[in-house]
């Protein structure tokens, strides 16, 4: 009984308690919430109320290893009926010692949640309330997302398959009328020449054989040579559209990296220029050691899946065959996926329609809303399989290091954030070669945004109307359309600070409303034009 009455006493109880968490990390909330509690029924004797909050204190905070050694020190001392409070555990008397490794085992489901144990202890929100949504995880929701995507689609693929069969022909992927796009292979193949030129034009400058306007007179005249080549090319021969669009894009590739060829050395020059002079500090007195015109530096560049140049880049250590195969087979397949839509749904509604300007605007709406899935499937399968698969595909065959092509442009705030992610070579080249070179002249930041815009709208407009053989201006429009959008999209930012609102804006003019629209306009125009042409 001294016992008993020693770890009844408040003051002993409150001096065991605290001894007890800073040993095993206690936590008392639950204690001090029940204290507190006007809910909880205590009786009004202090001998009751002490014993109601001693055993709380027990339930919640005690340890396993505490409540055996006390049960077993009761168990000694021969009493093995009725329950009692020692050292800050609870005991429960059961008939001996053989009951300790069962008490071991149900310890958690007899102690720890007893029906006066509290079971709200602070305030919380729901998951999907508008203060903790975007604190919580959404994997599920993802993952059920896909499911039904995929699901949803898969109906829709047997449906249709159903009922108008396979639309895919024997000639899709090659036929004999595929022969006369000869003359554009070749040009394509031509192409690297003109970076011959540019090597030999620093070569002769870097001897000092020539003057430097002569060598920006000649680096001009070869850049744009190399795209004018290519447009003459197509224009002349009746090639089919995507002949026409790959020699574009192959062109447009090779002019950027010679512009930067051309840029790097000039800025390298001016650099040795004035560390020779003395005006610049001693860290940069090793400029002639980076300024080094080298054909095999060239040759890697050009064929490198970047577009700045620079005389070297960060290289991997080995290239994994097994890894290059897998991603082979994943191009393979998502190309052939490409095909598939583009055969079995683009091309009937594209038939199936009307000019998107002309005629009633409710069935232009309807065509473009439908057209819209598709084209956003193909335009991510794209993606994917040219910045993801293709880049790094070739940049472990090169072992070059730096593969970031693109960054999570999906969860772009802004149509500006867009642009800056979605594709990261172009972007740096923007950067390097447009940007801060028009700021350093005093341009202003706008007008500097706004060229780099013009430039990238000149090569949209190239890159689809050259081979269509029409010149509507469509993309071009398109693109230069961004820079009001920008505007638009960064006030939404900044009135609503919602990640959301820009968010959603991105993904209605790109994918709902920008591509279909900018396919019927040249479909429609390059058809009556042909209906035109004797």
């Amino acid at each position: 009984m001294a016992d008993s009455q020693e770890s009844l006493n408040p003051k002993t109880l409150r001096r065991r308690t605290h001894s007890t968490t800073s040993s095993n990390k206690i936590d008392t909330v639950g204690v001090n919430e029940i204290e507190k509690d006007p809910t909880v029924n205590l009786d009004s004797s202090d001998e009751d109320r002490t014993n109601l909050v001693t055993n709380q204190e027990s339930l919640l905070n005690a340890d396993s290893s505490s409540l055996i050694s006390n049960g077993e020190e009761e168990n000694e001392s021969g009493d093995g009926g009725g329950g009692r409070i020692r050292g800050g555990g609870v005991v429960s008397g059961g008939g001996g010692g053989d009951c300790g490794g069962e008490r071991s085992t149900n310890f958690a489901e007899k102690y720890m949640y007893r029906a006066s144990a509290p079971a709200h202890r602070r305030v919380k929100e729901s998951p999907l309330s508008s203060d903790a949504i975007f604190r919580q995880s959404h994997a599920g929701l993802f993952n059920l997302c896909i499911v039904v995507l995929v699901a949803v689609n898969s109906r829709l693929i047997i449906e249709n398959l159903m009922k108008y069969g396979l639309l895919i022909g024997s000639g899709f992927w090659f036929s004999s009328t595929s022969l006369r796009d000869w003359p554009l292979f070749m040009c394509c193949l031509s192409l690297p020449l003109f970076a011959v030129a540019a090597y030999m034009v620093e070569k002769l400058a870097k001897n000092k054989l020539v003057s430097e306007p002569v060598v920006v007179s000649l680096h001009v005249l070869i850049t744009t040579a190399s795209i004018l080549y290519p447009v003459c090319m197509i224009l002349k021969f009746d090639s089919a559209v995507m002949s026409g669009v790959t020699l574009m894009l192959f062109a447009s590739v090779v002019w950027l990296k010679l512009v930067s060829y051309a840029h790097t050395n000039y800025d390298m020059r001016a650099l040795s220029k004035s560390s020779d002079k003395g005006d610049m500090s001693s860290n940069s007195s090793d400029t002639d050691n980076f300024y080094n015109v080298n054909i095999k530096s060239l040759a890697y560049f050009m064929v490198a899946p970047t577009l700045c140049y620079q005389t070297s880049y960060p290289r991997t250590t080995c290239i994994r065959k097994g890894w290059v195969t897998r991603q082979c087979i994943k191009l393979a397949i998502f190309t052939a996926f490409m095909g598939f839509i583009v055969e079995q749904y683009i091309n009937p509604i594209v038939q199936n329609s009307q000019h998107p300007l002309k005629g009633d605007l409710l069935y232009a709406i309807e065509r473009v809303l439908k057209l819209s899935v598709p084209t956003l499937y193909v335009w991510l399968c794209m993606f994917y399989c040219f910045f993801h698969l293709w880049f790094n595909i070739l940049a472990e065959v090169l072992r070059f290091g730096d593969r970031e092509f693109y960054k999570d442009w999906w969860n772009a705030k802004t149509v500006e954030e867009y642009w800056r992610m979605w594709n990261m070579p172009v972007h740096k080249w923007m950067v390097r070669h447009i940007y801060f070179p028009c700021l350093r002249n005093g341009i202003p930041k706008g007008v500097a945004v706004v060229i780099a815009f013009f430039i990238s709208a000149i090569f949209h407009e190239l890159c689809i109307a050259v081979p269509c053989h029409i010149f509507k201006f469509w993309a071009f429009i398109g693109i230069l359309f961004q820079v009001p959008l920008v505007l638009l999209t960064n006030y939404l930012q900044n009135k609503f600070q919602n990640t959301m609102v820009g968010n959603m804006v991105f993904w209605f003019f790109f994918s709902i409303l920008g591509q279909p629209m900018c396919l019927l306009l040249y479909y429609h125009d390059v058809m009556n034009q042909r209906v035109r042409t004797p």
